[in-house]
This record gives C-alpha cells, structure tokens and sequence, in this order.
C-alpha cells in the first residue's frame, strides 16, 4: 500500500537557530493539528543541521529526517562531499535524489545518479527520485519521452526488491520558483504516465504501491486540489516548507 508523503526540501536556507526554530513550530502544529490522516512528513534540511533538526523529531510519529543529496561514492577523497553511509549514522531515513537543481547546476546526468541510487540504497536511505520537464519540453510536446527516458536511464535499473523502497516525485521545472504551477490535471496526467511506465518496466502491483509526488510550487492554496487526484500521494514542498504555518496546512491537504 503506497503512502501518502509531505517531503519539506528547505534547500540552502535557514541558520542553525531558525532551522530549530522551524522545526520546533512545524512539530508543534502538526501535532496539535492534524489528525486522522496517515501521512507521512518528510524534513530534509541542510547537511549541517540533520543533527540538530532530527533530535526535535518526536520518536514513533509521522516525522522522518531525510537530506537532499549523497555522494555516489561511500567514502575517499571526496572533498565537502556526504556520503549516504554517514547520513544514515546521523538518523536520515530519506534523501532527495535528482532534484532539477543539482540537474541544472551541478550537471548530474542519469549514469551518476544511477549510482548515487546504488548507495542510498545500500546505506538503508529511501529515495526521493525526481523528474521533471523543462518549459522548452513541455512546449515541444516531448514532455512524456523526456521523462520516460528519465525513468529508463535513472531509475529502471534497479531489482524489484530496490524499487520498492523508491518514491518519485514529478518536479515540472517550469513551475519551479516560477510562481507557476502545473494544473491538478496537467499534474495527474504526467502522474498517471509514470505509474504506466513503472508497470511495463516492473509489474501492476509495483506501480500501485509506488509513492510519486509534485513538485512543483504546490502550497498551502493548491495543495488540496492536487492531492485529490488519483495518482498524486503527496508533494516535495520547497519554499512554503520554510513557512510552519503554509507546511502545516499543506499536511492538512489529505
């Protein structure tokens, strides 16, 4: 049974006082105010405050540490670099892979982040592996062969037994910090598309357990709408997760 999952990726923002600070608050409110919902609340914020962040989640609740990055390799001589194996020892459950910024800005193809799959895995992380299309792309018409070869290059050389520790989450780029975002339709049908794929590379019962989200510029506004539909479990939330009140009423969403 797939779940239901809120991912914050607070990037490259906060200091150590106001990422304690926020995360003190989300904790807060989402305890005293969401209920009865099985979701699952995912806080990757920056390398240098796992500890510190991961501490003030309660044990046993909806709350998962997860990071955004890891190196492919599981250690060397790899300056300012983080493996997979030291974030799990720092309490990581999770972590972001092929975000469409270290895409763009640190030109990570699908042959490194296959690898970098590889070591999240062995090092017991979850995940997060995003794709997504550029405006370029969507306007060509090529959105769904672009994605397809995402997923068949990145993501598709895994075991089963991988697989199923997997979450995907469709990033449009163009509504990335755009203030742009893809309509709850525009949203299930790429959505819907990639559950087709995970099928014919693996199996039904595959595909209808696989968590995939949206990523692109949901908020506390057009959260609900996108979540209602069918194939949308959740979303990976970036500006508004730095919002404790936005991320909670995002939570509320389900």
């Amino acid at each position: 049974m797939r779940k239901n999952i809120v991912a914050g990726n607070w990037k490259m923002n906060t200091t150590l006082q106001d990422a304690q600070a926020l995360i003190s608050e989300i904790v807060h409110m989402v305890q005293d105010e969401v209920t009865g919902s099985a979701v699952e609340v995912v806080v990757c914020p920056p390398f240098p405050f796992l500890t510190a962040v991961g501490k003030q989640l309660p044990e046993g609740s909806r709350f998962h540490l997860g990071a955004q990055n890891c190196h492919q390799k599981e250690s060397g001589a790899f300056t300012g670099e983080v493996s997979a194996r030291m974030l799990q020892s720092m309490g990581a459950e999770y972590v972001i892979l092929g975000h469409s910024e270290r895409r763009q800005y640190f030109q990570e193809d699908d042959e490194l982040l296959s690898q970098k799959l590889k070591a999240a895995l062995a090092a017991g992380l979850r995940p997060i592996f995003c794709v997504g299309e550029s405006l370029e792309t969507r306007e060509a018409d090529e959105t769904f062969s672009f994605i397809e070869k995402q997923l068949k290059d990145g993501l598709f050389h895994l075991s089963n037994e991988e697989f199923d520790q997997v979450v995907i989450a469709y990033e449009p780029i163009w509504a990335i910090g755009t203030g742009k975002t893809a309509t709850s339709a525009q949203a299930q049908e790429v959505h819907a598309f990639i559950r087709e794929q995970i099928a014919r590379a693996y199996d039904a019962e595959a595909a209808l357990n696989t968590s995939i989200l949206y990523g692109g510029s949901a908020n506390a506004q057009n959260a609900r709408e996108l979540f209602s539909q069918p194939d949308v479990d959740g979303g990976l939330i970036g500006g508004a997760s730095l919002k404790s009140r936005d991320f909670t009423e995002i939570i509320k969403s389900f």
